[in-house]
Formats: structure tokens, C-alpha cells, sequence
């Protein structure tokens, strides 16, 4: 059968991105279409670059097309995630959020939610408002470090809309997977339909007018990762890790995927966590027990700002259980190093703020 760009491009009208609720020719997510006398070759972008999603988009364009010009027709198609500033300004999610900060690892176990509670404790300290979700579905934390375990949020009327209301602990707006789940029961879910639990915490929530909202994501670097930022337009990351080189090399992957074309998220810095032991009795001693300024290295060599180090203290464990993050302690070293982070934090976030207007 003859095609022509015009009535291919009428056939991909039929297609709609999920996410933007508007048919790929009017969004003007086609990028290139090539015709020959047997195949067509096409870019179509998306605003969520999962693999999952992509996939979709694939199978819905090689159907049309196949179905309007027949099976013989070869489809070439190449499926792109949407840049970040496209994504941006195509929507508009949670306006009334000054900054929207995710706080990733590329491992597991390296105390990403330990700083995602005390950030924001110390951010609430310096007189700031703040919320968290907690998007690790697979582990969720952040109910135990509050003290919000058996706590269940409410619903509230807005606008004549009924929205999730965050719990709220030390002045702190949360929510969480684990508010959602039985406490014993493993969470299995896919990755999509974690996806969007994880989007309705965002979306279908109350959050009100607040100065940071903190995701504590997964650990990795995978497609729950994608799905989730493309909803969000973050303002940055923090990366978390240990001095070891098997949590160093994670973090790497980690600062390079929040690096990708699709996502361009700025990272504000590197933190290193566990960074020496120092027992309660000889509280001046250092014993660098996983190695030395392996994250400090990494953000130097990687020309990430290294935002400060946190020692391995008993107390920063006994906070977090107790359901009260050390940042509230009274002039302890985990205390005073969470509050150098903060300030370290909000430096390098003004930093990037700046660059960006000029």
C-alpha cells in the first residue's frame, strides 16, 4: 500500500501518551519520520522513560501502523523518554512545593532513610516546612523513625476532591508505603503497579504549601526509579553511600543515571554515611572501619559537591528506633554532623538555583 508522511501521521493521531492525555501528533512528541518504499522509521518521545511505558508506546504504534498498511510494512521505532524541561512545563505537580528533592543510593543499607528523616528534622530546625515520602516500597522506614508505625492517614475534601492527609510527626508531613501494608506481610508488586502506588502518594495527596519535599527512593538505579521521577519535576538529589567500593561503585551508577538525557536531574552532592565508628566511651576516637573518604573521593572525582561525612554512632541507631531522628539531639557528634549537612545542603541547592537563572 503507498504511504505518505501525512497519512502515517494520521494514523499515529489515533495514539494517545497516557501520561499527557493527548494523542502523539498534537503533543508534538514525533520526532523523526523516515519513509522508504517498504518500512517506516520513527522517534517518538514519552514522558515517562520506564521501560515498561516505552514498550507500550511501541506495540500501540507497530499495531496501527501494521493494521492501516499491512503486516509487509517493516516499523523501525525508537522510543525516547521526554527531556526534563519538555516534562516540566507539559505539567504541573504539586505547585505549591517550593523544592522537590529525591535522597537515593544505588545500594541498599547505606542509611538512605537514617538521612532522609534527619535532613529533614534538620531542615525543619532552620525554620523550614517540610514533608518526605517514602517511595521504598520494598522497605519502608520512615514510620518507624517517626514513631508513626500504627498510624493511618485520613482522607480530606479539597476543592471538592477527596485527597490523602499526610500524617504529620516533629512537625513533619509523611507518607508512606508502609502506612498502606501489614508491617509482617512481604510487599510483592510489579513494577507498574508499584509505579503508580508510589504516584498516588504524589498526586492524590494533600500536601499543602511547603519549603522541601524529600522522596526517599529505592535502592538502585531501576524502573521504578524512571516512573516515579518523570511525575515529579525535581529541583535535585542527594546520593547517600558508605566509604566501601562495593557501595561506591553503586553510587557512581546512581549520580550517572540521575545524569541521563531523559532526566537531568541535578545532583546537590554526595554524602557518606558510616564514615568512621566512634564508640560512646572514647567519643573522640576514629575507627575507619569501611575505609576512608571513599564517597568524599567519588564527588571530587566525579565533580559532585561532597556535602559532609556522618560517623557510625550507636546513637544515630537508637534515635532512628526510638522514633526520634539524632538531628533533635542536643550537641551530640551525630547531631552537629547532621546540622553541617543541612547547611552544606541548602548552599549547594542555592548554588544550583543561581546557576540556573543565569
Amino acid at each position: 500500500m503507498n504511504f505518505t508522511r501525512e497519512n502515517v501521521l494520521q494514523v499515529l493521531g489515533n495514539i494517545t501518551e497516557p501520561d499527557l492525555k493527548k494523542d502523539i501528533v498534537s503533543a508534538n512528541l514525533i520526532e523523526i519520520v523516515e519513509l522508504s518504499e517498504t518500512s517506516i522509521s520513527l522517534s517518538v518521545l514519552i514522558s515517562n522513560p520506564a521501560l515498561h511505558a516505552r514498550k507500550r508506546m511501541q506495540e500501540a504504534i507497530e499495531f496501527n501502523l501494521h493494521r492501516f498498511f499491512g503486516e509487509s510494512i517493516k516499523i523501525n521505532c525508537t522510543i525516547k523518554g521526554m527531556p526534563t524541561e519538555s516534562r516540566q512545563a507539559q505539567r504541573k505537580v504539586l505547585p505549591d512545593v517550593k523544592n522537590i528533592i529525591a535522597i537515593a543510593s544505588g545500594k541498599g543499607g547505606v542509611g538512605k532513610s537514617t538521612l532522609a528523616a534527619n535532613l529533614a528534622g534538620g531542615l525543619l530546625k532552620s525554620g523550614y516546612s517540610v514533608g518526605i515520602i517514602d517511595a521504598d516500597i520494598y522497605g519502608p522506614s520512615i514510620p518507624t523513625m517517626f514513631d508513626v508505625l500504627n498510624e493511618r492517614p485520613t482522607m480530606v475534601e479539597i476543592d471538592g476532591e477527596s485527597k490523602i492527609n499526610p500524617i504529620e510527626s516533629h512537625g513533619i508531613k509523611l507518607l508512606s508505603i508502609g502506612f498502606f501494608t501489614d508491617q509482617d506481610n512481604a510487599v510483592v508488586w510489579r513494577g507498574p503497579m508499584a509505579s503508580k502506588a508510589l504516584t498516588q502518594m504524589i498526586t492524590d495527596a494533600h500536601w499543602g504549601e511547603l519549603d522541601f519535599l524529600l522522596i526517599d527512593l529505592p535502592p538502585g538505579t531501576g524502573d521504578i526509579h524512571l516512573s516515579l521521577l518523570q511525575t515529579l519535576p525535581l529541583d535535585g538529589v542527594v546520593i547517600i553511600s558508605t566509604p566501601q567500593e562495593v557501595a561506591l561503585a553503586d553510587a557512581r551508577r546512581g549520580v550517572n543515571m540521575f545524569k541521563l538525557d531523559s532526566l537531568k536531574v541535578p545532583v546537590i552532592g554526595i554524602v557518606e554515611n558510616m564514615a568512621w565508628f566512634t564508640p560512646a566511651e572514647l567519643p573522640e576516637n576514629r575507627y575507619y572501619i569501611f575505609g576512608r573518604d571513599g564517597a568524599k573521593n567519588l564527588a571530587e572525582g566525579m565533580g559532585v559537591p561532597f556535602l559532609g561525612a556522618i560517623p557510625l554512632v550507636q546513637s544515630v541507631r537508637e534515635a532512628g528506633d526510638a522514633g526520634r531522628p539524632a538531628v533533635y539531639q542536643d550537641n551530640t557528634p551525630s547531631s552537629r554532623a547532621f546540622s553541617e549537612l543541612v547547611i552544606n545542603f541548602i548552599n549547594e541547592l542555592n548554588k544550583l538555583k543561581r546557576a540556573k537563572i543565569k
